[in-house]
């Protein structure tokens, strides 16, 4: 069985976005890697609103509207569970700090500076349909 995680792509003005890396440790899933701030549903949450608690946990921002962006079954490479994942959208509102309360660090980071650091491979694909818009391909809930 998947489990369900829910993330985050907060989308600034120039496109860039506002990314996590993680912890250096073994036991988890993308050690060391720049993903979307988010993390596991709880079994009676929605993906949505796991998305905000996630995100806000760990950055401290508090996102406003949340727009679906994704839905994927993903298999990391490294410890090799699976997850199904969901991705949502916000505007950065350009005042707001972001935290880091989990992971090494989150900085905002341009798309095309992404291919630089040690990224899963869904994160430009899932980044690529956060800025087009476009609806997702599947309900997310």
């Amino acid at each position: 069985m998947e489990a369900r995680v829910s993330g985050v792509v907060l989308l600034r003005e120039d496109g860039a976005a506002l990314l996590q890396h993680r912890d250096e440790k073994p036991e988890i899933s993308a050690p060391g890697q720049w993903v979307f701030p988010g993390g596991h549903c709880e079994s009676d949450e929605l993906s949505i609103e796991c998305a905000r608690r996630e995100f806000l946990e760990e950055t401290g921002y508090r996102c406003g509207e949340l727009v679906p962006v994704t839905e994927l079954s993903y298999r990391c490479r490294d410890t090799g569970r699976s997850f199904r994942m969901s991705f949502w959208r916000a505007n950065y509102d350009g005042v707001s700090p972001t935290h880091c309360y989990e992971g090494q660090a989150v900085r905002f980071v341009l798309r095309e500076e992404a291919g630089q650091l040690r990224i899963p491979e869904y994160l430009l694909s899932v980044w690529d349909c956060a800025l087009s818009g476009k609806t997702p391909p599947l309900p997310l809930d």
